[in-house]
């Protein structure tokens, strides 16, 4: 695994022994707290149109920034605690994308790889 990663893993693992909160860790809790964080993280961009975005982001990028942050510690944190190693799971699901969306198909076109495929039989 990628060393930053291992070391951003310690530190929230640490963190998090030091104040005893493993007790409340189990992988439902985690995973709520995972959605409920990206929640905060869409909040930075609900009722915005394209311009108001750019311009949003380009004065609040700190506090999306935590926000992202927020969504990390608890990836980290839950592929931790049930061993999986992100960084190689991350690997493959890049790989199976490139195959699920072949560029000649999916290049400038925001159909799901399902539609692609429908297209693709028809």
């Amino acid at each position: 695994m990628n060393n930053n990663i291992e070391n951003l893993t310690k530190r929230i693992i640490d963190l998090r022994d030091a104040r005893d909160w493993k007790q409340f860790h189990n992988p439902k809790d985690v995973a709520l707290s995972l959605v409920l964080e990206a929640g905060e993280v869409m909040e930075h961009f609900q009722w915005k149109n394209t311009e108001e975005m750019v311009k949003y982001v380009q004065t609040n990028k700190a506090e999306i920034g935590e926000e992202l942050a927020d969504v990390l510690f608890w990836v980290l944190l839950m592929s931790h605690d049930l061993e999986i190693d992100i960084l190689d799971a991350l690997d493959k699901k890049i790989v199976k994308n490139e195959k699920k969306y072949p560029i000649e198909k999916s290049k400038g076109n925001a159909k799901k790889w399902t539609e692609l495929e429908k297209e693709n039989n028809a």
